[in-house]
């Protein structure tokens, strides 16, 4: 009879427990809002350059964030600030012209970024939580999360 009761008990807090759980929507495969909109990426990999990475952007790194409800992003190239319209369709983006501030920058890296941005045509979030920008299914930039900079 003792064996028959724990056996129940044991069910019924397994039962109470599953129950009672949270499930958060991180939802890193598919880039849900959570994990997308509203928060700060940094460039850490870009593809297609004949300069190193840290060669073209050697004191600043560029930067990119999404809003949701007015489908704008915005950012630094590492040198000037720059915003536009983007256009999202589950893991497919399109990236409208970036209006940037006019500072002169060195180096090739704000011509790099902006020339990729314009080519990437889907994205994914890593199992790492990385946003990846793709062109067709070729990563061409990986950004982390990072805290937002300050405006």
């Amino acid at each position: 009879m003792t064996q028959k009761a724990v056996l129940l008990l044991s069910l019924l807090s397994m039962l109470f427990s599953s129950c009672c759980t949270t499930k958060t929507n991180d939802d890193k495969t598919t880039a849900g809002k959570t994990a997308f909109y509203d928060d700060a990426w940094e460039l850490e990999y870009i593809s297609g350059t004949r300069i190193a990475f840290e060669g073209l952007y050697p004191e600043k790194k560029p930067y990119i964030m999404f809003k949701d409800l007015s489908n704008e992003f915005s950012g630094n190239t590492s040198c000037n600030g720059y915003s536009g319209k983007y256009t999202k369709k589950e893991n497919s983006i399109q990236f409208g012209d970036a209006i940037k501030t006019m500072i002169f920058c060195e180096g090739g890296g704000e011509e790099a970024f902006l020339k990729m941005l314009g080519k990437v045509n889907k994205f994914a979030i890593d199992s790492e939580g990385k946003l990846l920008l793709l062109m067709d299914d070729i990563p061409m930039m990986r950004f982390k999360k990072i805290a937002k900079p300050q405006q």
